[in-house]
């Protein structure tokens, strides 16, 4: 079994994979408001600032920054995943035991994988335009200024 080592850095941000553990369900977007309910419990228990976040159907892509002196964003997922997993009340696993995160070091760094995030429905062929996926901090991108409606324009080009 691999030695996994994670970074944790208090107040770091971080871009993190998430999946399912049957990778041909769609349970992450067919229920989304009870994931959307669990994100929102654990961050009033354990607050996190929630950068960016893409849901497909059978993983999600996120963005968070940890508050000042803060590292533990494994407590945080554990809870997420539980919270959600509880909801569905089915037999056997929701989610892949494990997680991928990579600690954002820079601006750029971080532009980057926040853009990911929002092009990743594209990337997977669900839509050609990120405005099209419902499930998607995008949207609150371009209500915020940071986006145009048409941001990458067709299949992210």
């Amino acid at each position: 079994m691999p030695n996994y080592r994670r970074n944790y850095v208090p107040g770091g941000c971080y871009f993190f994979t998430v999946n399912l553990h049957d990778r041909s369900q769609d349970l992450l977007t067919r229920h989304w408001p009870q994931l959307r309910q669990a994100i929102r419990r654990v961050r009033s228990e354990r607050p996190f600032r929630l950068e960016a976040l893409v849901v497909l159907p059978d993983h999600l892509h996120a963005v968070w920054t940890l508050p000042e002196g803060e590292a533990d964003f494994s407590s945080r997922w554990r809870g997420i995943k539980s919270r959600f997993s509880k909801s569905l009340a089915l037999d056997g696993p929701v989610w892949q035991r494990r997680f991928w995160e990579h600690t954002l070091k820079d601006e750029t760094s971080y532009r980057r994988h926040v853009n990911y995030v929002h092009l990743n429905p594209v990337k997977h062929g669900w839509v050609t335009r990120a405005r099209d996926w419902p499930y998607s901090t995008f949207h609150q991108y371009v209500e915020n200024g940071i986006y145009s409606l048409d941001w990458m324009g067709e299949a992210g080009g």
